[in-house]
């Protein structure tokens, strides 16, 4: 359960990584700042989507 921990902050890590990206691209390539910025959006919605259902999953194995 440690690792899966961890792999909830991995997403946020890859949201940093991708709004910088983005950030780097806006005046160069628009849409490709866009796409950065979709996978930001993405990230954050997984990183609370799976902390959300390992907190279930835990939850469920507690009782």
């Amino acid at each position: 359960m440690k690792i899966q921990k961890i792999f909830h902050y991995a997403y946020l890590v890859f949201a940093v990584l991708f709004l910088y990206d983005a950030i780097t691209k806006w005046s160069d390539n628009r849409n490709g700042a866009y796409m950065s910025l979709v996978f930001v959006a993405l990230a954050t919605f997984m990183f609370f989507f799976r902390k959300r259902f390992s907190k279930k999953f835990e939850d469920r194995n507690k009782q």
